[in-house]
C-alpha cells in the first residue's frame, strides 16, 4: 500500500473535502493522487499557503505546507488552522 499525508492542515484544507491520508493499492495512482491534489489546492485556496509534493519514504508520499511569500498576508505555517485562510 502507498499512503499520501498532509503535513499540517490549514483551515482550507480542513475546510475541504479532501482527507488527510489516503492510501492506495499502486504507487502511479498515489504519485497523481499526490500531484493532483498539490496543484488543486494551490489552484483553488485562499493562497496564504502553498503546497509542495516530496516523496518521503518508499510507500510514502508527502504535501507540505508553507506560508506563501508573495501572497502579501502575514501567516505563519506554525499557526495552520487558525490564520483565517
Amino acid at each position: 500500500m502507498y499512503t499520501v499525508t498532509m503535513e499540517r492542515e490549514c483551515a482550507c484544507f480542513i475546510k475541504s473535502e479532501y482527507k488527510k491520508e489516503s492510501t492506495f493499492q499502486f504507487q502511479q495512482e498515489a504519485y497523481k493522487y499526490t500531484i493532483t491534489l498539490m496543484e488543486m489546492m494551490n489552484e483553488d485556496f485562499c493562497k496564504t499557503h502553498m503546497f509542495y509534493a516530496e516523496k518521503s519514504n518508499d510507500n510514502e508520499y508527502l504535501i507540505r505546507v508553507a506560508a506563501n511569500t508573495e501572497s502579501g498576508d502575514s501567516c505563519s505555517t506554525d499557526s495552520c488552522g487558525s490564520c483565517g485562510c
